[in-house]
């Protein structure tokens, strides 16, 4: 599926990254927590997300994620975009909240990048 596609699914307006919207995506990955996002999402992955801070942006640069969503219509921050547009990394939002952002993405053939943690994992 196409960024496009995704931005038509979600019906998100696109705040970096208008000339990539051809870009192929198929999986994806949700949280708030950016330690969660290191641990488990995998490269090329949209990721699924409520923060609007820069930190959303390293940390996708980090891990060569497609595109940021940002959910419940939150707005990325000035210093975000800047980042964003700097690393060249597509920054959406929606106003649908997590839950139903990844389902929606989900009935169209996007799939989570991680089915489920390994039971080997140690969390305290």
């Amino acid at each position: 599926m196409t960024l496009k596609e995704v931005k038509e699914i979600l019906d998100a307006e696109v705040f970096v990254g208008h000339d990539q919207l051809e870009m192929e995506v198929r999986t994806a990955f949700g949280a708030d927590l950016m330690s969660d996002v290191l641990a488990f999402a995998k490269s090329g992955s949209l990721l699924l997300t409520g923060l609007t801070n820069p930190q959303i942006v390293r940390t996708s640069d980090v891990l060569d994620i497609a595109a940021i969503i940002i959910v419940r219509g939150k707005r990325p921050l000035p210093e975000t975009i800047q980042l964003a547009e700097e690393l060249q990394i597509p920054i959406l939002s929606t106003k649908y909240i997590l839950f139903e952002t990844a389902g929606r993405l989900y009935t169209k053939g996007i799939v989570g990048c991680l089915e489920k943690v390994s039971e080997k994992r140690d969390f305290l």
